[in-house]
Parts: C-alpha cells; sequence; structure tokens
C-alpha cells in the first residue's frame, strides 16, 4: 500500500505494550508513518524517543495537533498498541473517533473489533471511512491443513524465539534477515503477529487469529510458498510467547510443523517473572526453555538479549555471564549490531548445506 499512516498509541508509547508502534516506527513497507499521536512524548522525534535514532517521524499531542501543524495527510491511522487480552482501552477508543471524524481510516490489530462496535461502525459509515481489523479470523475454507510439503523445503529454516512475550523476537528476526541480505545471502522472513503484517512482509499469517488446527498448516504453507517463490537461502521465523509461558505456550509448531531445527532464542535478563503475570509467581527460566528446544531436536545458534532496564554495565555482565554458563554466543542486538550474530548463521547454512564456509569481516 505505501500510504501515509499515523500511529495512536495514547500516552503508552514508551511502554512494551506499543511493540506494534514500535515496529512500525523501526520499518514499515506497507504505509509511510508520518507521526505518532502521544500526548506524554509530544514534540520529541519517535526514533529518539524508541531508541535514539532520528527517523523523521514527530510525535504530536493530539490529532488536531497533528492536522494543525503537518503538512502531509493522513490516509490511515493504525492503533499501535496491544493490551492483555487484546482490549481496546478508552484513550485509544478516544483517539479512533477523532480520526474516524477526521476523515481518516483505522487499522486494528486488536483482539477487540472495531467493526463490531455499532457506535464506531456508524460513526465510520458516516464519515466514509474503512475499519480494518487485521486480527479477524479468515473463513475456513481459506486455511490449510499440515500436509507434510515441509520435508521438502531444503533451505534451512530458524526460528527466533523468546523467554517471554513482547521482548523483542520480531525485531531479531527483521534485524537479521536484513543483515543477512546485505552479506549477499537470499534471506526471508515469515511473520506470524499483527505487526508483521503492517510492516508488509510477504510471508506469514496472524498466528492468533487462527483457528488452532489450522496453525500447524498455516505455518507449513507460509513457509514452503516462501521457499517455492524466492529460492531463498535461509528463512527465519518470527515467534511468539514462549514454550514455556503458561497464559500463552507456543514455539513447538515452529520446531515441528515448520521444521525449524536452528533458533536463536531472545532473553530479557531483566525479567524474573513472565510479562504481565508476575502475581503467580512463574518464574521465566533461560535454561529450561533451552533444555527444551534441544529436546525437540533443535540447536540454539545463539541467545539474543533484551537489555531492558538494565544498565550498560548490567547487561554487558548478563552477556559474559551467560556465554561461560552456557557455552553460547550471547548478542545485544540493539547494541553491537547483526554482524556477530549473521556470522554465525552464515556458518551454520553453509553447514547445513554441505558447502565451505568463510568469515567476512565487521
Amino acid at each position: 500500500m505505501n500510504t501515509n499512516a499515523i500511529i495512536l498509541t495514547a500516552g503508552t508509547l514508551t511502554g512494551s505494550n506499543a511493540k506494534t508502534a514500535h515496529g512500525l516506527i523501526r520499518s514499515s513497507g506497507r504505509y509511510t508513518i508520518i507521526g505518532v499521536i502521544d500526548d506524554k512524548t509530544a514534540g520529541r522525534d519517535a526514533g529518539e524517543v524508541l531508541d535514539k535514532i532520528t527517523r523523521d517521524i514527530p510525535i504530536y499531542a493530539s490529532l488536531g495537533d497533528f492536522q494543525r501543524r503537518s503538512d502531509k495527510r493522513a490516509q490511515y491511522a493504525v492503533v499501535g498498541v496491544a493490551f492483555a487480552g487484546g482490549k481496546l482501552p478508552a484513550p485509544i477508543l478516544d483517539q479512533i473517533r477523532d480520526a474516524i471524524q477526521a476523515g481518516i481510516s483505522i487499522v486494528s490489530g486488536a483482539h477487540d473489533f472495531l467493526s463490531d462496535m455499532p457506535d464506531i461502525r456508524q460513526l465510520a459509515a458516516e464519515n466514509g471511512v474503512t475499519l480494518l481489523d487485521i486480527r479477524k479470523p479468515r473463513p475456513k475454507d481459506q486455511l490449510k491443513f499440515w500436509s507434510g510439503a515441509i520435508m521438502e523445503v531444503t533451505a534451512p529454516v530458524i526460528a527466533v524465539m523468546g523467554t517471554d512475550c513482547a521482548l523483542g523476537k520480531r525485531t531479531t528476526a527483521v534485524m537479521i534477515t536484513g543483515a543477512m541480505k546485505e552479506k549477499g545471502v537470499r534471506a526471508e522472513m515469515i511473520f506470524t503477529g499483527q505487526t508483521g503484517w503492517l510492516q508488509g512482509h510477504r510471508y506469514g499469517f496472524v498466528l492468533d487469529s487462527t483457528y488452532n488446527d489450522f496453525i500447524s498448516g498455516e505455518l507449513e504453507h507460509a513457509v514452503v510458498s516462501c521457499w517455492k517463490e524466492t529460492d531463498a537461502d535461509v528463512i527465519f521465523i518470527e515467534g511468539q510467547s514462549a514454550l514455556c509461558n503458561p497464559s500463552g505456550p507456543c514455539g513447538s509448531e515452529l520446531l515441528l510443523s515448520a521444521q525449524c531445527k536452528g533458533v536463536i532464542l531472545q532473553h530479557a535478563p531483566g525479567r524474573i517473572y513472565y510479562k504481565g503475570k508476575e502475581s503467580t509467581g512463574n518464574k521465566i527460566s533461560l535454561a529450561r526453555e533451552l533444555e527444551l528446544i534441544r529436546l525437540y531436536g533443535s540447536r540454539v545458534l545463539a541467545i539474543t538479549l533484551n537489555t531492558a532496564k538494565l544498565t550498560a554495565e548490567e547487561a554487558r555482565g548478563y552477556q559474559e555471564r551467560l556465554e561461560n554458563e552456557f557455552g553460547l554466543p550471547v548478542i545485544l542486538p540493539l547494541e553491537d549490531g547483526m554482524h556477530r550474530l549473521s556470522e554465525i548463521v552464515r556458518e551454520y547454512v553453509a553447514t547445513f548445506k554441505n558447502i565451505p564456509f568463510k568469515s567476512t569481516p565487521s
């Protein structure tokens, strides 16, 4: 589509619930992001707020502020937040109503479907705009069952999994895919969440809006289609949740149905309990995730760290400690970039295809 869009975050841009906004600020092939509506960080550049990289995406206090100050027009407003249970809080709904009244179509990845809300639906009709609920399940006759076609794929398939929700699996998957392409490797990424679709990735599906019986088949279909149509040297799959997260265990489908024999495992050492479930006392265990992946017959190539809430010194301390404890490379993607990880993946691909490997300088 590549049309102009603004992102609605209603004061939550700096929180982890705004991960959809964060992904779109970093990259989007589907929309040109021209602004963020967030009263708590208004007046700044969204990239600088996110990761101190200027991206020429201004933040506005309100939709009216955007309309007064911007010389660009938005065709779409993207809901940039995802809360537990997929609910849309009142401040976001207020921003959505403002955008509709301004003649801007809405794109939402929430489980609360805007097109099922009578007042929102009526407002959209009165203003001639579209409501696009991208998490609405597709009709069953459009979905695929697992067939075994994945066994024909000769390219290595690598899962970017994690030890919890909302800790950067998609960001790492996007970064490593881009880094491999820069090194001349035909790399592709399979998205499995709403933000991947919003970013414009070509292959994938929204896992948590798919009927359970069809998840394995849709995953297989995405990988097989990607491999056949691109002749990819390596395919990365964006992971969801974690194998051991009791509120939404996920990952075995990638290891079994998609035959991911390689894994990049994302971990946030600053977290003790699963996000949003601290009161349950269920602790995150990196060792347990690593062992389960091994038992599924797959190999962890590297651990990548989300260093949120850590000082630089703490992050490097965890990096050294985890490398010594588990004997695996530990990488800080946002701090150090992708060279080391891309070399690890290049060597894995060469070994998988039984061809000589030669490292490249950083």
